[in-house]
């Protein structure tokens, strides 16, 4: 996979979301005035994963998560609980850890500001 793309309600607030709260770097930025429209490219480590766009007035998502088409985007962690206990500090809530019946591994769900599901699931 190359990367994700999401579209924002309100650039400010998901770009400090997505740099700030959950980690990511900024390995581009370009504003698109012909748009108006900004691109924010992230990066997890040395892997360039989401493409942050804004649009003007862009429309709601369909239903949270069984619409058609993206369901959420998951990150891989060492560590479920220091995950969520970093999460919390900056006051994003999970919901309850729970174990995958399939690979007895932990995972938990959070939201993005555009209530975009967010799946951290333990390595």
């Amino acid at each position: 996979m190359h990367h994700i793309a999401i579209i924002c309600s309100d650039y400010a607030i998901s770009k400090k979301f997505y740099v700030e709260k959950i980690g990511l770097s900024v390995v581009r930025e370009v504003y698109r005035e012909a748009r108006d429209s900004y691109k924010l490219d992230l990066a997890l480590g040395d892997q360039y994963v989401i493409e942050l766009f804004s649009f003007p007035k862009p429309p709601a998502r369909t239903s949270r998560p069984e619409a058609c088409g993206l369901r959420h985007i998951a990150f891989q962690v060492k560590n479920i609980e220091e995950t969520v206990q970093q999460l919390t500090a900056e006051n994003i809530f999970s919901e309850p850890i729970r174990v995958d019946e399939f690979t007895g591994k932990k995972f938990t769900f959070i939201a993005d500001p555009d209530d975009l599901p967010i799946e951290f699931y333990e390595i």
